[in-house]
């Protein structure tokens, strides 16, 4: 089998005829060094923003299936400027677009921002784009564009690019998967904001998560779900790639993972009349710290704050005395001997009620959440430790219904 790699050229990367001829030699060097590269472009610089501009000029409010095919024009048109380019550079390239019969991108009805369809792309893929790398072809693939089972015109929302990079990396197994980007690699901080901020070599999954989640543009959290347990993804300009620099990512993210940290939680209710200032807040965690109590995680509501710290002896004493005797709140009340129940996921963001899901089972059960918190792509409920196995199988019935629950 070939070694692959899927490369995603950004319009940034794209901006000028000297700026595609250096995109194009990059890619013939990996071609010459026995990969098999599949090709992913995004519209020339500036191009998207135009047919944007001038669809608000000419319509109000566009249908949403006509928009896309508006928009899909930008990618369609780099797709063939730079299999062009390949070509000049003595590369067997083929232009991939939804008119040709190797489209391998299939995504659902939900027009401007598709969801694709992940065993029906990965399917094409095998029978369409393999055998392109098998022949010595190399695809050049419009990002950002899908297309339905019924041969519409689809487009991916934001990042949607980056999401068909790597999309086609995890259906192709690839050995690595690299967004060409005008910028380095992923920094510190904004270096627009921060003079210091430094490039950084290698992220974990979560960490990238997080950062995108807390506002980065690196990359859109779509694309993170495809990232699987082999794959490398690396983000990157094409002068750091010269030196195979740039950030690497690596882990993912299971479908769906039902799991529960080995942690006894109490839950602390705290009633008073000025609960919900900043500064209320700032002693309350301060003055527990003081005391060695852990906080898992804190709520608020009108005259009452919740609060579920790491259990240890003697915990309700300590937090007694660390708010009542520095005034903050009037009494408080507690339930001990809790545990917290994780679902977390790729499938969470795009499962609609889901917290039903989660829940219905659990109430048909008799089982009491006595906490709910969702993070990121995660779901922890806090539960009665004595119902945690109980809860962990309930959940894992349910939610195999959609997906296949990795524990």
């Amino acid at each position: 089998m070939v070694k692959s790699i899927v490369a995603k050229l950004g319009g940034s990367v794209l901006k000028d005829v000297a700026a595609i001829a250096d995109a194009a030699n990059w890619v013939k060097k990996l071609v010459d060094n026995g990969y098999g590269v599949v090709v992913v472009v995004s519209a020339l610089k500036g191009v998207t923003d135009e047919l944007v501009e001038t669809v608000k000029n000419l319509s109000k409010n566009p249908d949403p299936a006509l928009m896309d095919e508006i928009l899909a024009m930008g990618e369609r048109t780099s797709v063939r400027l730079f299999a062009l380019a390949l070509r000049e550079h003595g590369v067997n390239a083929l232009f991939i677009d939804p008119s040709n019969e190797n489209w391998p991108i299939i995504t659902n009805a939900k027009h401007l921002d598709a969801e694709p369809i992940y065993e029906e792309t990965r399917k094409r893929v095998e029978e369409k784009i393999m055998p392109l790398l098998s022949r010595g072809i190399i695809p050049v693939i419009c990002g950002f564009i899908g297309m339905t089972m019924d041969k519409k015109i689809t487009t991916l929302g934001r990042g949607g690019s980056d999401t068909t990079a790597v999309l086609l990396g995890s259906c192709l197994n690839a050995e690595e998967i690299v967004l060409v980007k005008d910028v380095p690699g992923i920094f510190s901080a904004d270096p627009d904001l921060v003079e210091d901020a430094k490039i950084l070599s290698e992220l974990d999954f979560k960490e990238v998560q997080a950062l995108v989640k807390g506002g980065s543009k690196i990359i859109h959290t779509k694309a993170l779900r495809y990232l699987d347990k082999n794959l490398k993804l690396r983000i990157a300009s094409l002068k750091e790639l010269l030196s195979n620099g740039g950030t690497v990512i690596r882990g993912y993210e299971p479908e769906i993972e039902v799991y529960s940290p080995p942690l006894k939680i109490t839950m602390t209710t705290i009633v008073g009349s000025q609960l919900d200032g900043v500064e209320t807040l700032e002693k309350l965690v301060s003055k527990l710290r003081e005391k060695g109590v852990k906080i898992v995680s804190i709520t608020s509501e009108e005259k009452s704050l919740v609060i579920y710290v790491e259990e240890k002896d003697g915990i309700i004493a300590d937090i007694h005395s660390s708010l009542i005797s520095n005034q903050i709140g009037k009494a408080i009340s507690f339930y001990q001997d809790l545990s917290m129940l994780i679902i977390s996921g790729r499938m969470l963001e795009t499962s609609p009620g889901i917290i039903y899901k989660v829940t219905k089972p659990l109430a048909e059960s008799g089982i009491n959440v006595f906490g709910l918190l969702t993070i990121s792509s995660s779901i922890r409920l806090i539960l009665s430790s004595r119902d945690i196995e109980k809860a962990k199988k309930l959940l894992m019935e349910e939610l195999k219904k959609e997906v296949e629950v990795k524990t």
